[in-house]
């Protein structure tokens, strides 16, 4: 089709789950559905294939460099902000409700193998960490001002450092006698409270950093809580996570309806009913073939709900 002619999604990043998003859709061709996680747009590319004329897709990313991947198409309306303002946007341009919505939450590969993006551990660059180029906050900022508590709260609860408390107080000790800003710089830092398998311990560290940097939990929450508000009844939301922290949050609200615990008061009548229904009981994961193609997917999660039909 000629609208997909300048897009190239796989050479920016591998849609995880393809075929089992598409799958949860059941996509209607005149239907809106909403790419909260544009990328390179491969996912945006197979929901246009099955939209007709009349059919809208609004795809949001903060991430500059996406916007080079959009198809010439009329369908496509982009947003290039974060998707924790998505009713905000939605009605900006005069939607209501959508028929869908989908989040990959994983880093693309384009930004893990740029290395002045600051992603991997494989580079040596500054510690940026940024999906949005246009905030302030970047992961050397994190390091420098943070204090030994902050950065304790940081490491134990996003990267479940077992050594969270050692590893804040190396990094305040450490950036005393020398600042830290690059990814080399902070690796040998913090070389001495490295416990276990290096590789696996600089990924959660990361990890860790990239979360607070983005706010990564709290822009989910937020995004959940604003489903129900612009989900069409039969509507379907699917969430890809990559780890359990959002894992966990997209599990209790597609089952719950809520982050809280909720009195309930069955004699009034004020027990809480949750808008959603459960589509996947247990998430989807990758097949063989998709893990033999593309070893990042191997910790993605998909889950769907539907907005139900309340009486």
């Amino acid at each position: 089709m000629e609208q997909f002619k300048k897009i190239s999604p796989f050479n920016y990043h591998t849609p995880v789950l393809l075929k089992e998003v598409i799958g949860a859709f059941d996509i209607k061709p005149g239907g809106i559905y909403v790419d909260c996680t544009f990328g390179g747009g491969g996912h945006s590319a197979a929901i246009l294939q099955h939209l007709n004329l009349h059919g809208r897709l609004v795809v949001f990313d903060q991430d500059e460099a996406a916007s080079k991947n959009l198809p010439n198409s009329e369908n496509v309306i982009f947003v290039a902000q974060n998707f924790r303002h998505l009713q905000r946007f939605l009605k900006l341009n005069k939607i209501s409700q959508v028929d869908g919505i989908l989040a990959d939450l994983g880093v693309s590969s384009h930004q893990f193998d740029e290395p002045e993006r600051g992603f991997s551990t494989r580079f040596d660059a500054i510690l940026d960490m940024r999906m949005d180029q246009r905030q302030n906050l970047t992961a050397a900022t994190v390091l420098k001002i943070f204090s030994e508590s902050q950065l304790h709260k940081i490491f134990e609860k996003y990267g479940e450092i077992t050594n969270a408390r050692t590893l804040a107080r190396t990094i305040v000790l450490q950036r005393s006698i020398a600042p830290i800003c690059s990814i080399n710089e902070f690796k040998q830092a913090i070389s001495i409270a490295v416990k276990g398998n290096p590789q696996k311990y600089f990924a959660q560290v990361f990890q860790a950093l990239r979360i607070e940097v983005n706010d990564e939990l709290g822009v989910l929450k937020e995004l959940l809580q604003q489903v129900p508000l612009v989900l069409k009844k039969g509507g379907r939301v699917a969430i890809i996570t990559f780890h359990s922290l959002e894992d966990r949050l997209v599990k209790k609200y597609f089952r719950d309806g809520h982050f809280d615990e909720l009195l309930s008061d069955d004699l009034y009548g004020t027990r809480f009913e949750n808008p959603l229904r459960l589509i996947t009981k247990k998430p989807l994961t990758p097949s063989v073939a998709e893990l033999k193609q593309n070893p990042r997917s191997r910790s993605a999660k998909l889950r769907v709900a539907e907005m139900k039909h309340m009486l």
